[in-house]
């Protein structure tokens, strides 16, 4: 059975992901909180690249938000 979103899934920046999962954090350090979750979890940068992301991409698409909730949960 596959996970049931709620979360609206659309275009973010990494700040604007950043900051629903670290609503108390500056734009800034919420973006990279999310990066180094990324980087640092066992398949979802590969997941993100097969999708079309590379490092440095700013804007995330719906398709890489979806694979980023489905391995994070929801903010």
């Amino acid at each position: 059975m596959e996970h049931e979103i709620h979360f609206r899934i659309k275009s973010y920046t990494w700040q604007e992901l950043g900051l629903l999962y670290a609503p108390g954090k500056s734009p800034y350090a919420a973006a990279k909180r999310l990066r180094r979750w990324v980087t640092l979890h066992p398949t979802l940068e590969n997941e993100l690249q097969s999708l079309g992301w590379r490092k440095g991409n700013h804007i995330l698409t719906p398709l890489q938000v979806k694979q980023i909730i489905r391995q994070l949960g929801e903010p």
